[in-house]
């Protein structure tokens, strides 16, 4: 079995049939599985004139172009092979597969659950110290919305964020 390697996301060429089944759902979903625990299934491409032709891997390759990677990991099949692959979505390894990304996506979901609880508590505590603290005229004008700023409710918002945060919280 040839070893996984890192390629120049920009030589991959994604075949224009293929782009349509692209589904933003998924792409957000691996790319925030990506962003916890890396990439962990290379994608496959084939070797064409110069580039390398997306095999498989698909929302990987897409969800890697969202969180801004240059390079992907990946596994260079035969043009023989990569004609003959069955898709993953019919192989018997699929089910696995979807039941792997829907446990990681629950475990997401409830440390996120979590992280909200956690900052709601922490910013109603600031809020309570802050009022506690202030000049009785000054009581009025703090706002317990705006000691804590708002959690991104998007893929885009929260990688915004992080490049104007300077890293992950």
């Amino acid at each position: 079995m040839p070893k996984p390697e890192s390629f120049p996301i920009e030589k991959i060429y994604v075949p224009v049939k293929r782009k349509k089944d692209i589904k933003p759902e998924m792409v957000e979903e691996i790319a925030g599985s990506i962003l916890e625990i890396g990439q962990q299934a290379p994608i496959l491409v084939r070797p064409d004139e110069g580039r390398f032709v997306l095999v498989e891997g698909l929302h990987r390759l897409e969800a890697c172009k969202a969180l801004g990677e240059t390079t992907i990991i990946g596994i260079v099949v035969s043009a023989e092979l990569a004609h003959n692959r069955m898709p993953l979505r019919e192989s018997p390894d699929a089910a696995a597969e979807r039941d792997k990304m829907a446990r990681l996506k629950q475990l997401r979901l409830e440390k996120e659950a979590a992280e909200k609880s956690t900052a709601a508590l922490k910013s109603e505590r600031e809020t309570k110290a802050q009022l506690s603290h202030s000049p009785k005229g000054m009581r009025d004008k703090v706002s317990p919305g705006r000691a804590q700023g708002s959690a991104p409710k998007t893929l885009s918002e929260w990688m915004a964020q992080q490049r104007r945060d300077g890293g992950r919280h």
